[in-house]
């Protein structure tokens, strides 16, 4: 791993925010996520016009990526392609498709990877998405990477002291909690949810929680996948995701590591019906469209 410059943005908009060779002028001016080809939906709640675009910081002694964006972690559709093996009833000839967004008991969960046949649900997988949230504001520091690249900004934020921290006790308690209220839900209809996450940020819950009871590798059976990522390198000015680890549990697993009992039920042919609402040509998914169907399940800027 190159050496990082510590507390600072080191992605804006899926480039390499130390490559002062990237067109960062038009960057800036299209405010593109790359990995959902829309706008970027983080935007300043003083000026929306503006989106942020910060994908990840360096944090930490050593300094370490950090991915600080969900969308980040869309990069290629790997992270789909990466549990078509828990679409365990899923055959030659069943389409595929990508939903965002569908609410269950618990709340909602990010995305579905479904088989249909016949346009009918045969199989899904629940995919949630968690980066880690920060304290504090990024923004001074993005500005200041901005002036860095060459780019004036005529922003006095950049002269504030205030620096940015990680909320890591807070973010890791919040989608543990958010995974207990769904893992029973998943299991009661024997289908399996995952967490996908980052590699820095499953470290840390590993020291922080119960997790001594997770399969590592992971097992197929088990309900709750966890897949943690890293970043590598990078690459013409791109940092690539890559697999690191997986582990997983059942329902009865993620409340050992909280502490706490299963509670939520919901009917098989709910979440089906559900699924089979949103389904269609523009939800369809592949790993030679991934591009597609993800900036069509992407949220806009400001929703």
């Amino acid at each position: 791993m190159v050496n990082l410059p510590p507390r600072t943005v080191i992605e804006l908009f899926g480039l390499d925010a130390t490559d002062s060779n990237q067109p960062w002028g038009a960057v800036l001016s299209e405010q593109e996520c790359p990995f959902t080809h829309k706008r970027c939906y983080k935007v300043r709640k003083s000026a929306p016009e503006i989106s942020i675009g910060t994908c990840a910081v360096s944090f930490g002694k050593p300094p370490a990526p950090i991915l600080i964006c969900p969308s980040r972690l869309l990069d290629r559709g790997q992270i789909f392609t990466d549990c078509l093996h828990l679409l365990t009833l899923h055959e030659p000839g069943n389409e595929l498709h990508l939903v965002p967004e569908v609410k269950i008991p618990g709340g909602n969960v990010d995305y579905f990877l479904v088989s249909t046949k016949n346009d009918k649900v045969v199989d899904f997988v629940g995919i949630e998405l968690q980066t880690l949230d920060t304290t504090g504001s990024v923004w001074p520091e993005r500005q200041r990477v901005v002036e860095r690249l060459g780019i004036a900004t005529n922003d006095p934020a950049v002269d504030t002291t205030k620096a940015f921290g990680m909320n890591w006790k807070m973010t890791a308690k919040t989608i543990l909690v958010q995974m207990h209220h769904k893992a029973s839900t998943f299991e009661h209809v024997n289908r399996k949810l995952v967490l996908v996450i980052q590699n820095e940020f499953l470290d840390y819950m590993r020291g922080e929680f119960k997790f001594d009871h997770f399969h590592e590798p992971a097992t197929i059976s088990d309900t709750v996948h966890m897949h943690a990522y890293g970043l590598k390198d990078p690459i013409q000015g791109h940092r690539a995701l890559g697999l690191a680890s997986r582990i997983s549990t059942d329902a009865v697993g993620i409340g050992e590591a909280l502490e706490v009992q299963a509670e939520t039920r919901v009917e098989f042919e709910a979440i089906v019906a559900s699924l089979e609402a949103k389904i269609s040509a523009d939800t369809r998914f592949s790993p030679f469209n991934a591009g597609e169907a993800i900036q069509n399940a992407a949220p806009d800027a400001g929703e």
